[in-house]
């Protein structure tokens, strides 16, 4: 009761997490990425494109305020759930997730690290590496990688902008894909 009281004029933190999310789970399935880019549009692909973009969201609010922090930790649970929910989804059984969920947070947290270390470095060709090997580990030489490396470092300079104020009352947004495809 007393968090209401005080929280006055503030949207809820629930409806902030699921605003922030639910527009990070909207860019990663935008269809530049799947129809011109090559990224399978299976479950993998798509988690492949959701971590991405969960990962820019994370570097966004890196180093900011505590408010900031929290709401990327309430984020990142959801995006958790959200994982656990569709593997239920596909079928995997109680038993199952677990040991898939602690497999596909190690891949988010090491792929997070090989993008960060990439990008920390300024090594376009490091981050296109990163990139293609987990994105479309099928292909050899994604010849895409490229264009998700430059995605990426135009993502962070875009969300770099965005307001904290704005992030905590529930608003980002990322850039549109098919400009990025078309050379904009």
């Amino acid at each position: 009761m007393f968090k209401s009281i005080f929280s006055f004029g503030r949207r809820s933190n629930r409806v902030v997490t699921d605003a922030l999310y639910n527009e990070i789970v909207a860019s990663a399935r935008q269809p530049a990425f799947y129809a011109q880019m090559g990224v399978q549009d299976i479950p993998l692909g798509r988690y492949e494109m959701l971590s991405t973009h969960m990962f820019l969201f994370l570097e966004r609010t890196r180093g900011g305020s505590q408010a900031l922090i929290q709401l990327a930790q309430d984020v990142t649970d959801e995006f958790f759930k959200d994982v656990d929910h569709s593997l239920r989804e596909l079928g995997i059984g109680d038993q199952g997730v677990p040991k898939r969920m602690k497999k596909l947070a190690r891949m988010f947290y090491g792929r997070a690290e090989a993008y960060r270390e990439a990008v920390a470095a300024g090594d376009d060709k490091a981050l296109a590496a990163a990139l293609a090997r987990n994105i479309c580990p099928q292909e050899p030489s994604w010849s895409h990688a490229d264009e998700m490396a430059a995605y990426v470092n135009r993502a962070l300079a875009y969300l770099a902008i965005q307001d904290d104020t704005a992030l905590l009352a529930g608003t980002i947004s990322f850039p549109d894909a098919a400009q990025m495809e078309a050379g904009q």
